[in-house]
């Protein structure tokens, strides 16, 4: 098992920033894919960004040139990097991994996007 903490959202105005970490423990050797999903309201659950363990990386159109996703091995932490925030990016958040042993969730974030 592997547990999934999400931290870094809160309210900012459209056009700005934020920066939203999700912190890994647990038996995260086995992890080979790791992705951010947001679910907006009324709306499924949709992937937003994923990376992989060799670096590949894929971002859903609406996102694309805006948001980045990364990783940091040190402190076994997945990031996404969010600019150019517009409303309709309002959302909550969710940590989502991959490993030889299954699938993980965390408990999201909430990301709001209002003037």
């Amino acid at each position: 098992q592997v547990q999934l903490v999400e931290s870094g959202g809160g309210v900012v105005q459209p056009g700005g920033s934020l920066r939203l970490s999700c912190a890994a423990s647990g038996i995260i050797s086995t992890i080979y894919y790791m992705s951010w999903y947001r679910q907006r309201p009324g709306k499924q659950r949709e992937l937003v960004a994923s990376i992989t363990t060799r670096g590949d990386t894929d971002y859903a159109d609406s996102v694309k040139g805006r948001f980045t996703i990364s990783t940091d091995n040190a402190k076994n932490t997945l990031y996404l990097q969010m600019n150019s925030l517009k409303p309709e990016d309002t959302a909550s958040y969710y940590c989502y991994v991959r490993s030889f042993r299954g699938t993980d969730w965390g408990r999201g974030t909430q990301v709001t996007v209002s003037s």
